[in-house]
């Protein structure tokens, strides 16, 4: 039986990317293969004891593994047929291939549209499940604030965007591709420019959303404004869709 390690079910809008402010059913699972200096859900780095559901009847803990018809139900006490999406996210999802592919399947059935949200490194995973989601939110980490885990910060940096590429060509089998970079005042140019020229390669159409990171942990302040619209204006010239989203649902205080 396919089971999942998952951190928590609960309702709320999606707060990033372009279907922002979307009634979002949202499924976190638990364990990330990857360090974000900015993580703001670093609870999620390591597999949970127990999964919380933040239902509308009250909270509660159901204890992991939780069996797939399990988190079914959980989810179907949120009333579905309400939420236009249901996003499948973490820690990282593709970490639990078979579980994504289980739940996608389910939960699709049921009407809402499948988000993945995916730090995009895991290709192998994602042709696994790609066929069972309707939209990939696909993160392009940047080197100068992401590493892997158990590497040290004083280790050299090991950029991404190859594996990135590989990976954007595989969800490009979903209905929806998106991109989204988060950008810190240490962001370096080069780091957007090499990933703008890997994106067009392949698509210069995908959409690539610049996300001003939220100040949390040692990340204590996000970039200038200046430097956030001369980044817009750089990617632009190669890619043909580039917004500038923060994390809307930090301002509305809302999880």
């Amino acid at each position: 039986m396919t089971e999942a390690n998952l951190v928590e079910i609960f309702s709320s809008f999606q707060g990033e990317g372009p279907h922002v402010g979307c009634s979002t059913l949202f499924v976190r699972f638990g364990e990330c293969d990857l360090r974000c200096r900015w993580c703001d859900s670093a609870h999620t780095w390591k597999p949970a004891a127990a999964c919380r559901v933040d239902a509308p009847g009250g909270a509660r803990e159901l204890p992991n593994p939780l069996a797939i018809d399990d988190i079914v139900a959980a989810c179907e006490a949120f009333d579905l047929s309400r939420h236009r999406f249901v996003s499948l996210t973490g820690g990282e999802p593709l970490l639990q291939p078979e579980a994504v592919d289980a739940i996608a399947k389910a939960l699709g059935a049921r009407g809402p549209r499948i988000l993945l949200e995916t730090h995009g490194l895991l290709d192998a995973a994602l042709a696994r499940v790609v066929d069972a989601i309707d939209v990939v939110s696909m993160d392009w980490k940047l080197a100068s604030e992401v590493r892997r885990a158990g590497r040290s910060t004083r280790d050299p940096r090991e950029p991404f965007d190859a594996e990135h590429a590989r990976f954007l060509e595989i969800a490009l089998r979903a209905e929806e591709v998106c991109i989204k970079v988060v950008v810190a005042p240490s962001t370096e140019d080069e780091e957007l420019e090499t990933m703008a020229r890997h994106v067009a390669a392949i698509d210069p159409a995908i959409p690539v959303i610049l996300q001003p990171v939220t100040p949390v942990g040692p990340v204590e302040a996000a970039p200038d404004p200046e430097r956030v619209l001369a980044w817009l204006a750089s990617l632009e010239r190669t890619l043909h869709d580039v917004r500038v989203i923060p994390q809307t649902h930090k301002q509305v205080g809302v999880a």
